[in-house]
């Protein structure tokens, strides 16, 4: 059985981690799954947004950690290489182009939480958690935790979260900016955003993705520079013709 499903809705595709009686715990044969699937999307010209969801109660526990790691006696270069394949499994989900939502009804731990933070957007359940849980096993943050937590909440919120280890509930997720809405059935409410970005100009999301990356970790003048000729090239299309028209 896979345990990883793609499926699409028109413009819309859909990831789904299926390994609910392990609450979709990250093995290698998930990873390459997951991978496969990410590639597959990337590959795709007429996907225009992306849902990412787990099933069963849990969106993702994080890593099978005997499964995963291997012999954690090895050199530290090597288990330093073998993690860079491990992160590079999921991280795709940041250089797609398309918008990217993830749809987190439960729990969203470790290398779980890390594959919820590589999307644009999170939709929290009310009974959503997400577990930067790294210390509490004597772990350091890794997958990009540390960084992606930072753009999205700060410096000093990240130490505070990543320090306690502890599982941040849905209110408090919302309330420091790791999710950005709360909705009681998360897929429906992350599909139905989905499908309203996917109307939108592909080259125009594409763009507003970049800038927004820039803005984070670019100059005021690199950012500026790059929004005038985004906002130049986007003049051409014809939904703002259209806009623009009326004024006349």
């Amino acid at each position: 059985m896979p345990l990883v499903h793609l499926t699409s809705d028109g413009t819309v595709r859909t990831i789904t981690l299926d390994d609910a009686e392990r609450r979709n715990a990250l093995s290698w044969p998930l990873l390459d799954e997951l991978q496969a699937a990410i590639e597959t999307v990337a590959a795709d010209a007429d996907a225009r947004a992306l849902v990412v969801t787990g099933a069963g109660k849990a969106f993702c526990a994080g890593a099978d950690l005997v499964g995963l790691f291997g012999d954690l006696d090895r050199p530290v270069d090597d288990l330093r290489d073998h993690l860079m394949r491990v992160y590079a499994t999921f991280l795709g989900l940041r250089e797609l182009t398309i918008p990217t939502v993830a749809a987190v009804h439960g729990a969203a731990v470790g290398a779980g939480l890390n594959i919820a933070l590589a999307c644009d957007v999170i939709v929290a359940g009310p009974r959503a958690g997400f577990g930067p849980t790294f210390s509490q096993i004597g772990l350091h943050p890794g997958g990009g935790c540390t960084w992606m937590l930072t753009q999205r909440i700060g410096a000093a919120n990240t130490a505070a979260a990543l320090f306690a280890g502890e599982v941040i509930d849905a209110d408090d997720a919302l309330r420091l900016g790791i999710a950005q809405e709360i909705a009681g059935d998360t897929l429906q409410r992350a599909t139905e955003l989905a499908t309203t970005w996917s109307t939108r100009e592909p080259q125009l999301m594409a763009d507003i993705k970049r800038s927004v990356r820039l803005a984070s970790t670019a100059d005021a003048a690199e950012s500026l520079a790059f929004e005038a000729r985004a906002q130049a090239e986007s003049m051409a299309n014809p939904q703002f013709r259209e806009f623009a028209a009326r004024f006349r």
